[in-house]
This record gives C-alpha cells, structure tokens and sequence, in this order.
C-alpha cells in the first residue's frame, strides 16, 4: 500500500560527506521533510519509491557515482524525470555550470552555501514544480476526456453504419466484444487489446458507399450486385485512410481485411493464412459468428448450435484454426453477450 504523501514538501539530499548534509539539513527542516543518501546509487533508490521526493538537492563530486551521472540517469528514467534537481558543489566553473544544465538541472548552487539564498532557491523550485504539477494534471485530464470523446464518436459512427441494415446496431457492439474476448486469450498486449475492441466498430464503414437496394435486398444478390457489394472493404478503408493515428489505422486495416479468408478465397485481395494481418481474422470470426446469430433482412437467426457447427466446419477454411478453438470455448460468454445487448 502506498504510504500518503507528507503534508511538507518532501526534500532529498544528496552528499558523500555528512558535515555537509548537516548544513542543509539545519537550513531547510523547518519547511520541508528531509530525506538523505550518502551516494549515488542510494539517491536513485530513495528517488524512485513512493513517496517520490518534491526536490533533489544534489552534490557532484561523489565517489563512485559523481552528480552529473545521477542527475542523467534521473532524468533518463520516465518516473524520476520530472522531479527538479538542483547541484550543490564546489564546482564553479561556467563550464560545469553549462554540463549541469545541459543534464536538466533547476538550478546550480555554489559551496559554501548561503541558508537564505537555499532556501529561497528551493521554496522557488518547488512553486514550480507544484504549478507543473497541476498543469500536467489539467493536461491529462482534458486529454482522457477528449480521447474518451473520440471513442464515443467512433463507437456512434459503427452503430450508425450498422442501421443501415440492422434496426437496433447492437451487432457491432457484440462482435466488438467478441473480438476482445477472442484478443485476450492469444495476444498478451493490453493497449493493443482495447486499440482492437475500439476500432471494430468500425469494419462496415464502407457499407455507406453501398445503394440501399443491395444492401437491404432481403433476397440472394447477383454476381454484379455481389461485386458492388464487396467493394464496402476499400471503401471502409478509403474512408480511414488518416495517416498516424494508431486506433484509425487498426480501424482501416479491419476494414480492409475482415472478409478475407484462412484459405485464400476472401476478398479484397485474397490474402491466405498469416498473411491476414491477426485483427482483421479476429474481427472476421466476431463478425461473422454475431451475423449468424442475429436477424437480418435475408435470413433469421440461427441456433448458437448451429453457428458453432458452422464455424468449426469453416475452421482452416474461412477461419484462423487456433481463432476458432478459442472461440468455441466462449459460448457462455456470447450468449451472455445476447442477452445484453438484444437485437430488440
């Protein structure tokens, strides 16, 4: 368990030679909580436990390990990076001044030490250090929340496509799940995991570039009806053609490739095996698995027996054969999923 943090700022202080922690210590303790290291490798420690220190007063000539290497390495490190430093030395040079700095150092103190210059340098530093805080804060916030905006519209824009030809939109909330569900039992990468749960929402996108008397025709289409039809992958994909976004890129990809097949034999490009990139035969298996399930204009639902008779026929055909085993072990799972989120 987290200890909470001391209602005092938090100082470490950093020297080889006690004598001179002692000065510091005296000058500062009435403000602040004072914790100390002799060396080096024992100020990387202290810095990187909770609660991580407010500031860093810190010496350059240290056996060992001297200043300049600790504060490099502070700064290199993602969760100590962030925590001001400001060297107390005997150093004076501009020259050393310059290679403090240059490591991102706050700030440089000369020994002997003034007590009231310290102080007043150290209650400056940590101000700013606590309005960095907050804006950081502020940033993270208004950032999550834009993200979370972002997320929204996708999952609108999927269910919106999905009315088209499905009166409620439920599917494409299901087989995103499904393709989660799926993700989860071969793929050990969490963000990518929710990048994949985010993006399938949006595999028929392309289906908005389709004439409504194919895409609702409750009856079989024919071949030219059929080739208009299977043009919604590259039209999907058209549709996310943004370049950098690592969610709109999955998203693209998806659209692109979830009507390929294991065999060979799908569509757009007849791409065979492994040369299916893993979200799009995730997807694929999903999208395919809920459409059996569900009613649609040209046909009703099947049986959960059924569809999985089905899909265990179609493994190393239309499906990724180690995909299909695990999605044979999520009945419970899809019918819970069913019941959630009903078609009606």
């Amino acid at each position: 368990m987290e200890l909470d943090k001391p209602t005092k700022p938090t100082l470490l202080v950093v020297d080889d030679i006690p004598e001179n922690i002692d000065v510091l210590v005296a000058s500062l303790r009435d403000e602040y909580s004072i914790k100390v290291a002799l060396n080096g490798t024992r100020a990387l420690s202290i810095a990187q436990k909770n609660p991580r220190p407010d500031l860093i007063l810190l010496d350059v000539m240290m056996p060992d390990m001297d200043g300049y290497e600790v504060c490099r390495r502070l700064k290199a490190d993602p969760v100590t990076a962030n925590i001001p430093v400001i060297f107390v030395t005997a150093k004076h040079d501009i020259s050393d001044e310059e290679r403090g700095f240059a490591l991102g150092a706050a700030d440089y103190i000369v020994k002997p030490i003034s007590p009231p210059l310290v102080r007043a340098r150290v209650r400056n530093q940590i101000a700013l250090y606590d309005q960095n805080r907050q804006l950081m804060e502020m940033v993270r916030v208004r950032t999550k929340a834009l993200q979370d905006s972002q997320l929204r519209i996708i999952h609108h824009l999927g269910r919106a496509v999905e009315y088209r030809d499905n009166e409620t939109g439920a599917h494409v909330v299901r087989m995103s799940y499904l393709s989660k569900y799926i993700a989860e039992k071969c793929v050990d990468d969490k963000e990518w995991i929710d990048r994949l749960f985010h993006a399938a929402p949006m595999h028929d996108l392309g289906k908005i570039g389709i004439a409504d008397k194919i895409l609702l025709k409750p009856g079989k289409l024919d071949p030219d009806e059929w080739e208009q039809m299977k043009r919604h992958t590259q039209f999907g994909a058209d549709i996310l053609s943004v370049d950098g976004d690592p969610l709109l890129e999955m998203a693209r990809t998806i659209a692109l490739t979830h009507h390929e097949r294991w065999d060979g034999k799908g569509y757009p490009a007849g791409l065979k095996g492994e040369e299916i990139p893993l979200e799009g035969r995730i997807v694929a298996l999903a999208d395919v698995i809920d459409a059996l399930l569900s009613n649609r204009p040209y046909k009703r639902s099947w049986s959960i027996e059924n569809t999985f008779k089905y899909v265990k026929d179609q493994s190393g055909r239309h499906f990724d054969p180690k995909l299909t085993e695990i999605a044979l072990d999520l009945t419970v799972k899809i019918a819970d999923l069913h019941v959630q989120y009903p078609d009606t």
